[in-house]
């Protein structure tokens, strides 16, 4: 799995020279297909269950699935790029939030914290920790910093399918759920609001925004679990 993991890193980190205002979500969108194929790989994304573009490109309020299009990104506004690559037999996915330009010192703490939030989590992860101690520590570092956690998205177990079992809600009680085996993949994505936590589906059936109408923020990597800590493979 390192090879799609390290494919997609390189296109996040890619996608990220992109992110400026005046260029379009399905430009971006464009690119990180173009060079998920250059390297050998199949965006996971497209076609998935009817999904129809390589990425999802969230901006601002647009909490996860953001179907790419002709928006066109604006000096101030965040983006979070989520994407998988498919190689080997095997998927890899990550996610980053970009700021476009100049942004305010609210959306800087929110994607600060987000990623200190993935931090957290694999603080103490290894094998035998359980579970929900994932989600207990985004839950209580969002939470500390005055951000909500949604409830309705989660991170997944990753491997031959792109979404596998178990679900990794990024809320819980520490001490619960089942203890991790070394060699387990997971994907650990915090999703981070500003302000509360509910959400809604647009009417495309696909675009998840919060119900207030706040910014959000998305940090993902596929890590595996080990006897003594965890590797990080879209790092």
């Amino acid at each position: 799995m390192r090879e799609p993991c390290a494919i997609v890193r390189d296109t996040l980190a890619y996608i990220g020279t992109k992110v400026k205002p005046g260029i379009t979500t399905r430009e971006l969108d464009r690119y990180a297909e173009e060079y998920i194929r250059a390297r050998g790989a199949i965006p996971s994304c497209l076609g998935y269950c009817g999904y129809p573009a390589s990425i999802c490109a969230s901006v601002n309020e647009v909490i996860v699935h953001g179907i790419p299009g002709e928006r066109f990104l604006h000096e101030g506004d965040i983006i979070s790029i989520d994407l998988c690559a498919y190689k080997n037999g095997f998927h890899g996915d990550g996610a980053r939030t970009f700021a476009v330009g100049e942004i305010s010192d609210e959306k800087k703490k929110l994607i600060r914290v987000t990623e200190e939030c993935f931090r957290k989590a694999i603080e103490n992860l290894r094998a035998g920790t359980p579970l929900y101690d994932i989600g207990a520590a985004v839950q209580k570092h969002a939470e500390e910093n005055g951000f909500s956690v949604v409830r309705e998205y989660v991170g997944h177990g990753i491997g031959r399918e792109m979404h596998e079992d178990p679900s990794v809600p990024n809320y819980g009680k520490r001490g619960t759920g089942v203890r991790l085996r070394a060699g387990t993949v997971l994907c650990i994505e915090p999703m981070i609001l500003a302000g509360k936590r509910e959400s809604r589906v647009l009417a495309d059936g696909w675009t998840a925004v919060t119900a207030d109408g706040k910014p959000a923020a998305h940090y993902e990597n596929t890590v595996v679990i080990r006897d003594d800590g965890v590797e990080i493979l879209t790092l």
